[in-house]
């Protein structure tokens, strides 16, 4: 039997992102977040307009999507409730956030340099996605929450997660991410069945 609830929160569970951009000094950010969904080449991200990665987005309009395995879950959560925005809005003081200036220190991960962008990538990532920013929307105004639609425009990918026979594509039962869901983390199980959409799809991915 259903119930009719007043339900909080709607993170029903996708991947989490590290965003990394650069500050107005020329540093790196580093920022875990969860509101992302992918189209062919694109992503739109749903953040807070009060973040240092949104102002950073706005000023510079690039970044770089680095997509952690599961097994980089401790330092992903090494990065929560931190901000790098020095001056910190009340209800994330209330929140219990901190401002952190060395987001890669924090986290012990590794930036590297990009190929197209100035933000770095995160070395430890399987999945480094360098993106430029599209479009930045204002989200169910007058909030301060921002869709930003960004193009992805290189991409890196471990050499372990690959098909072995087609080395332009992810080999799903090798790549185990690092998922959100209702705030707490989970990652991938084994296939559950096979999916007739598979063979058909990457075809005419091939033929495009």
């Amino acid at each position: 039997m259903h119930k009719t609830i007043n339900s909080k929160i709607f993170y029903f569970g996708t991947l989490v992102v590290l965003i990394s951009t650069l500050n107005e000094n020329g540093t790196p950010n580093l920022a875990p977040m969860s509101s992302a969904w992918w189209l062919n080449h694109s992503c739109m991200l749903g953040m807070s307009g009060n973040s240092q990665t949104v102002t950073n987005l706005i000023r510079e309009r690039e970044c770089v999507l680095n997509l952690p395995s599961a097994a980089l879950v401790s330092a992903v959560d090494k990065l929560a409730l931190t901000t790098g925005k020095k001056r910190i809005p009340d209800y994330k003081l209330n929140m219990g956030y901190e401002y952190v200036a060395d987001k890669f220190g924090r986290s012990n991960l590794t930036a590297k340099p990009a190929q197209l962008v100035k933000a770095p990538v995160v070395h430890e990532c399987p999945v480094q996605l360098e993106a430029i920013v599209k479009n930045i929307h204002s989200f169910d105004e007058p909030s301060f929450l921002k869709a930003i639609e960004v193009e992805i425009i290189k991409t890196h990918i471990d050499e372990s997660i690959l098909v072995e026979d087609n080395q332009n594509y992810i080999d799903p039962e090798k790549w185990k991410p690092l998922i959100m869901s209702f705030c707490e983390f989970f990652s991938l199980g084994d296939k559950l069945h096979h999916s007739r959409l598979a063979k058909p799809f990457i075809s005419q991915c091939d033929n495009k």
